[in-house]
């Protein structure tokens, strides 16, 4: 593909369809996208021209790319990522239109003025829609030096940063500053702007992990909550299963083992030691001085009263008949 040359700084490089004929102008355009970010897959338009420009700045190991294009849809498939040597995410900045980014089964959009980043790692979808002309400011960001900022375990899914209530502003502004003025800058003004945005980046990323996992403990801690409601109102009743209370909570059994051993304990033990307590509790109430020790374990589910008497030994220290005279 013949690059249009221009008068303009060796870290800058530029594409646009115009002067192509109509039928060769995707084709064009396709190969100038895979130069300026990685192999992408963009799908062909029904109509018969595609007015496209590209522009790639560099900034060190990074880069700006500024596309203006059509409506179409570009994807990254898994063929696209194997024939790739180089790991990045993809910031992008939308100047005009509208993009919806799918990736791993879940869709951000993005609208003028919003910023949202995803991994070139992962296969991903962009759709492009609401033009006729859309314009994006993509920032190429070297894999590397995102996750540096961040924990070693991170995992950086699809979101739109410029969402964030503190720093959101910040990463639009230093975004567009970057977008309309890197080649006004040094290259190296133009890295430690970058280096700028990329910290930013990384704090309301930070941030929307410890809200996410904030938000999850307290949901977690809720379902807990309601578990124990469940086996509590069913406790006295014999054969109690997780199935019954895992129906009443409508989770999975797995999940109530799961919630349970978070606690501390497994289901069986704590309905045993929970109706032992409620049967140590009859055992020293005055009204119930004339109820027999069989009657009361039985009203509390136990349907064998030698293992009653066990069980109960074991947490008190005491046989029931002893406990009751205490």
């Amino acid at each position: 593909m013949q690059q249009i040359e221009r008068a303009v700084p060796s870290r800058q490089s530029a594409w646009n369809t115009a002067g192509l004929r109509p039928n060769e102008q995707f084709a064009y355009y396709r190969e100038a996208i895979c130069q300026a970010f990685m192999n992408l897959t963009p799908e062909p338009t029904a109509a018969a021209g595609f007015p496209a420009s590209v522009e790639h700045v560099r900034l060190g190991d990074a880069a700006i790319n500024r596309v203006g294009f059509p409506e179409h849809v570009v994807r990254r498939s898994a063929a696209d990522i194997a024939a790739s040597d180089r790991s990045c995410f993809y910031l992008n900045l939308k100047l005009a239109g509208r993009c919806r980014i799918q990736q791993d089964g879940h869709e951000i959009s993005l609208s003028p003025g919003q910023v949202g980043i995803f991994d070139s790692d992962r296969q991903f979808a962009l759709l492009h829609d609401r033009g006729p002309q859309l314009q994006v400011a993509s920032f190429w960001v070297p894999a590397g030096a995102l996750r540096e900022r961040l924990p070693a375990s991170f995992d950086i899914t699809a979101c739109r940063v410029s969402d964030d209530p503190f720093v959101g502003n910040l990463i639009v502004e230093t975004a567009r500053t970057l977008s309309d003025g890197a080649l006004r800058m040094t290259e190296d003004e133009g890295v430690r702007l970058f280096r700028a945005l990329i910290e930013l980046v990384a704090v309301s990323l930070s941030r929307c992990s410890r809200a996410g996992a904030a938000e999850s403990e307290s949901l977690t801690d809720a379902t807990t909550l309601a578990l124990k409601r469940a086996i509590h109102r069913r406790l006295r009743e014999p054969g109690l299963a997780v199935a019954d209370v895992a129906d009443a909570v409508g989770i999975s059994e797995r999940y109530v083992h799961k919630l349970l051993a978070r606690s501390g304990s497994s289901f069986t033990e704590y309905v045993i030691e929970h109706r032992l307590d409620g049967a140590a509790r009859n055992l020293r109430d005055p009204a119930m001085a004339d109820r027999a020790i069989g009657a009361i374990a039985f009203d509390w589910g136990f349907s064998d009263l030698s293992h009653f008497t066990r069980r109960f030994k074991q947490r008190f220290g005491c046989r029931p008949r002893d406990w009751r005279t205490r």
